[in-house]
C-alpha cells in the first residue's frame, strides 16, 4: 500500500471539495482500486485528533513510513518568519509541513496557495504567505529550489484555484503505480499543463474573427475587452470539463488565470489591460506586430454567421 498524509495550513479547503467531484478517478477509487492508504484528511478521516498526533509522531520518528505528503493552502510564515499565525498545540504548521517534507517518498503542492502562495499572497500579504518551494512566480518558497522529496522529485505543484479533480486523482493514482509525473519549468505536471485553457473554448471562433464581447452575458470571445486570460493559461479547464458539464468560459465567466504563479494578479479581473487598442498581454507565442495585423485583418474578414450568431453559453 502507498501511505498518504493530507493536511491544510493556510486554505479555504477548495482542493478538498473538488477532489470529491472527480470521476477517473475518484477519491474513493483511490482508496479501493488505486493502493493508497489515507493516513490523514482533516475533512475525511473520523478518527479523533488522537489519532492526528500519533501519526505524526510516528512519521517523525520513522515507525509509520509516509509515501505522499499533500498540502493544501499556503503556508504562513508570519510573524517575523515564525509562523506562529498558523498553529497546532504551540508548534507552527510551517514547522509541521518540513518535519514531514523530510519524510515523504513524495509532497504534492494541492491548489495554487499550497504551490505558488496564491490568494494569501497577494499584496499586501500580511500573514508573509508564501508556496512550498515557490514564493509567487520565483523559485524557493518554505522549501529551497534545490529541495527534493526521498524519490527524488521536487515538490509536485497541481496549480488551480482550486485544483482540477482529475489532476489530482490521476497524479496521485500515478504516484501510486510508482510512474514520476513529467514536470514543467514550474513543477506542475506536464499532462495537464501542455494546453490552454483557449483550446476547447466554445468561443475561439469569434477569438479568431475579432468578434469580441463588451459586458458580459454574450456569446463572443471575453478576451479582448472583459480580462480572460484563457490564451495565457495552461489548464485543461476545457478539455476535460468540470464534473463533465462545464467551464468558467462556456459558463460565460472569464478566465483568471488561476493555474499561473502570478494569480490573484493586481488588477481589474473584468478587463483587460490594453496599449492603445491592443492588449497589454497576448496569447502566448503571438508577437505583437503579427498580432496588430492578423487582427485587423481578421475583422474584416468575419463571416454573417460569426456577426450574427446567437447561442446559449
Amino acid at each position: 500500500m502507498t501511505t498518504l498524509f493530507w493536511l491544510q495550513t493556510g486554505a479555504c479547503g477548495g482542493e478538498s471539495l473538488a477532489i470529491l467531484s472527480a470521476e477517473a478517478p475518484s477519491f474513493e477509487g483511490l482508496v479501493t482500486s488505486h493502493g493508497l492508504e489515507l493516513l490523514w484528511h482533516p475533512s475525511l478521516s473520523h478518527a479523533p485528533m488522537k489519532r492526528f498526533d500519533s501519526l505524526l509522531e510516528a512519521i517523525e520518528s520513522g515507525a509509520q513510513a509516509l509515501d505522499i505528503l499533500c498540502i493544501e493552502g499556503s503556508l504562513i510564515t508570519a510573524p517575523r518568519g515564525s509562523g506562529l499565525f498558523d498553529s497546532y498545540q504551540g508548534r507552527a504548521r510551517i514547522d509541521i509541513v518540513r518535519m514531514l517534507a523530510a519524510k515523504a517518498g513524495h509532497v504534492v503542492a494541492m491548489g495554487t496557495c499550497a504551490s505558488f502562495g496564491g490568494v494569501h499572497a497577494a499584496s499586501p500579504n500580511p500573514s508573509d504567505c508564501i508556496g512550498l518551494q515557490f514564493d509567487r512566480e520565483q523559485p524557493g518558497g518554505l522549501l529551497p529550489p534545490e529541495w527534493r522529496a526521498r524519490a527524488g522529485l521536487p515538490v509536485i505543484n497541481i496549480a488551480g484555484c482550486p485544483a482540477h479533480p482529475h489532476a489530482m486523482t490521476q497524479t496521485l493514482a500515478a504516484l501510486a503505480a510508482g510512474m514520476a509525473p513529467r514536470l514543467d519549468a514550474l513543477n506542475r505536471p506536464m499532462d495537464f499543463f501542455n494546453t490552454q485553457v483557449h483550446q476547447g473554448c466554445t468561443r475561439n471562433e469569434y477569438h479568431e474573427y475579432d468578434i469580441e464581447d463588451e459586458q458580459l452575458g454574450g456569446p463572443a470571445c471575453l478576451f479582448f475587452n472583459l480580462g480572460c486570460q484563457g490564451p495565457m493559461t495552461q489548464a485543461v479547464c476545457n478539455s476535460d470539463l468540470w464534473q463533465g458539464v462545464s467551464s468558467k468560459t462556456r459558463a460565460g465567466v472569464p478566465c483568471f488565470g488561476c493555474t499561473a504563479p502570478t494569480f490573484p494578479r493586481e488588477a481589474d479581473l473584468f478587463a483587460t489591460a490594453k496599449i492603445g487598442d491592443i492588449p497589454l498581454r497576448l496569447p502566448a507565442g503571438v508577437e505583437r506586430a503579427r498580432y496588430m495585423a492578423y487582427k485587423s485583418l481578421a475583422h474584416a474578414a468575419a463571416p454573417p454567421r460569426v456577426k450574427d450568431k446567437k447561442m446559449d453559453v
